[in-house]
């Protein structure tokens, strides 16, 4: 069997993964932006709490994803919050540590101007602090994105969502006629919809 002819008889199915895929993405990254710039924005006047701050979220990105599965089967079990939930919390890092980055990078003389128009705390963080922040934030949402569209692909060993499933499809039916189609697809699909996101961040 060729590639071609795999999608000729299973497009649909290849479609839905990928569908899958997509939303999985992208409710991760949803998740991980509100809650990284939600903790970025309590610390970024602090140092001793951003450096905590980025421990804790440097520590977690180190954690294999295996290690993090296996311990959300046993809270919450199989399928997408599983998934969804480890994809989350890769995607912290980068939201994390750009929000942070973008905001103490904006020029002070900025925010003492905003100051003295009689702006409070709030407005100078709404109105001029996150504005100017806002490129290098989307530079750590665009890395998140791309980083967690190929770890979606594990989700699917624990019944997650998603064009892993082709793979492993593909992995555990080694040597018959549909194993080098399932992977070949699975693993190019997924190349696929990290470029496409890519390119719609960029």
């Amino acid at each position: 069997m060729t590639v071609s002819s795999y999608l000729e008889r299973r497009w649909d199915v290849v479609l839905q993964l990928t569908l899958e895929h997509l939303i999985a993405v992208g409710l991760a990254v949803g998740i991980a932006t509100l809650l990284g710039i939600a903790l970025a924005i309590l610390v970024y006047r602090n140092d001793r709490a951003v450096a905590v701050l980025l421990v804790v979220v440097n520590t977690l990105f180190t954690v294999p994803a295996l290690a993090y599965f296996g311990a959300l089967i046993v809270i919450v079990g199989l399928g997408w919050t599983s998934a969804i939930t480890v994809l989350a919390i890769y995607a912290l890092l980068p939201i994390v540590r750009n929000t942070i980055t973008g905001l103490r990078e904006v020029d002070p003389a900025v925010v003492r101007a905003a100051t003295g128009m009689g702006m409070s705390k709030t407005q100078r963080l709404l109105r001029v602090e996150l504005p100017l922040a806002y490129p290098v934030i989307l530079s750590g949402l665009r890395v998140a994105t791309v980083l967690i569209v190929g770890i979606a692909a594990i989700g699917s060993y624990v019944a997650g969502p998603g064009l892993g499933e082709l793979i492993f499809s593909g992995l555990s039916s080694l040597g018959s006629v549909r194993a080098v189609p399932e992977i070949t697809i699975g693993t190019v699909a997924i190349v696929l919809v990290a470029l496409v996101l890519d390119a719609i961040l960029a």
